[in-house]
């Protein structure tokens, strides 16, 4: 494979400048996109690999969420500052698989110092994400999550709802929300990411295609499928539920996770990862917070098929387009990766946070000390992930699209106007693929070579 360097002409390499400072730590720069509780989390893992050696030291700095970092990494690597480590979400993987002499590839990082990581203990979901077609990795996977769905348990119980029986199909989820609707609660069901969770995830979970060449896995030639007949007729769906009140628009990217913290929506999609967040928030505390899995439509023949991950990987970053890094960095960094890797930091991240196990060994310490009986609902993305047998098919695998953050804002827009009346969801979508089709030939053209 061909690698360009983020739309730049790479010259000869030089090596940085020694990181070492007299008599100190190599200071390793980690740019991450996890707000609080999350990013606080995150730091204190940085902080215990800090404490347990003394040769390196990792300088955390949040960076805003998840579009924001990748901009900013992006501009410091064009101005030769950028980061060690880069915190960079799913979608920017087919961005920086492609991004040329910017990354350092783990499987190269982990070859040049002789650091080992067990890849065959991640999950297949996780590891098959941030690897090339031979199994090399190339992004450190971390905090994986899967979209599922989060209901109040009180809103439940004001509506006349079982809050121990959420709903399975979308039809039921429908009827629940309308009970919902009329007992008084103004938002009774909404999505945080909408595009992953009601379109991506629904994709996925029905075994539709959400673009060709098994959803950019098999190369650059990839078009978008999404206005597919089976996805226009659920954007239909979600238009009738909006106009009857029954769906409420909760905002684009992370923004919907608000509306359920504060007890605003009674049902909402979002990430596994948001559960830290809502066991903190929600009013009515933990018991009040009730996880299922993403509903499906038994008419599409075998759903439920296995939802696909999100959340994020760590990139190893180069300066700038002539500077690498010396070999105290890379070891600095890979030590710092194998770090992560370790089946008591993964275990943790999980139960603390929401965020998947990204480990079979991390999953079976888990289960084994008793989490998923005391805390019901924490291993439901794992069983999400699993659903269908968790045999993957082209369509289930995950996404890799070349500036898929940009089609995903075309996305948003044009389900913002299906929903605020002004189109149809046909023709939303198909203005969707459209447009996307625009930047993946124009991703093609500046990395084909």
């Amino acid at each position: 494979m061909k690698r360009r360097t983020l739309g730049l002409a790479s010259a000869g390499m030089t090596l940085s400048a020694p990181a070492l400072a007299q008599g100190g730590p190599v200071e390793i720069q980690f740019w991450h996109g996890l707000a609080q509780p999350l990013g606080g989390l995150l730091e204190a893992i940085t902080a215990d690999f800090n404490q347990k050696q003394s040769r390196f030291r990792i300088v955390p700095s949040y960076r805003g969420g998840y579009p924001e970092t990748m901009v900013a990494a992006i501009a410091a690597f064009r101005a030769g500052t950028a980061p060690h480590i880069v915190q960079m979400f799913e979608v920017g993987t087919g961005t920086m698989i492609t991004a040329g002499r910017a990354i350092k590839p783990v499987h190269e990082l982990l070859s040049e110092t002789g650091v080992s990581i067990d890849f065959e203990d991640y999950l297949p979901a996780v590891k098959g994400y941030y690897s090339l077609p031979d199994g090399r990795m190339m992004g450190m996977p971390f905090n994986s999550s899967t979209a599922i769905m989060f209901y109040n348990k009180e809103a439940f119980r004001r509506a006349g709802l079982n809050p121990d029986a959420p709903p399975a199909t979308w039809a039921e989820l429908r009827e629940a929300a309308q009970k919902i609707k009329a007992s008084g609660h103004e938002m009774p069901f909404s999505s945080a990411w909408p595009t992953w969770c009601q379109i991506e995830q629904f994709s996925a979970i029905h075994n539709l295609p959400l673009a060709s060449l098994e959803n950019g896995f098999g190369g650059l030639g990839t078009v978008l499928q999404v206005n597919n007949p089976r996805m226009t007729r659920q954007l239909a769906l979600l238009m009738e539920m909006s106009r009857e009140g029954s769906f409420r628009w909760g905002g684009r990217d992370s923004a919907g996770d608000a509306v359920f913290a504060s007890g605003q929506a009674a049902i909402i999609h979002a990430s596994s990862g948001a559960r830290a967040r809502y066991l903190r928030e929600v009013p009515g505390g933990a018991a009040n917070v009730g996880a299922a899995m993403l509903p499906y439509s038994p008419d599409v023949q075998g759903a439920p098929y296995n939802s696909i991950i999100g959340g994020a990987a760590f990139w190893a970053m180069n300066r700038g387009p002539n500077a690498r890094r010396n070999a105290d960095e890379n070891r600095g960094i890979a030590e710092f990766f194998a770090h992560l890797a370790s089946t008591e930091v993964a275990a943790k991240w999980h139960t603390d946070t929401g965020f998947l196990p990204v480990t079979k060994k991390a999953f079976e310490q888990v289960r084994a000390s008793g989490f998923y009986a005391q805390n019901p609902g924490a291993d439901i993305p794992i069983q999400q992930l699993l659903r269908g047998g968790g045999q993957m098919t082209g369509n289930t695998r995950g996404i890799r699209l070349g500036g898929f953050v940009e089609i995903r804002v075309i996305m948003q827009e044009e389900m913002e106007r299906a929903l605020q009346g002004q189109q149809t969801a046909e023709a939303a979508l198909n203005n969707a693929v459209t447009r996307g089709n625009v930047v993946l030939r124009n991703f093609e053209r500046a990395n084909r070579g």
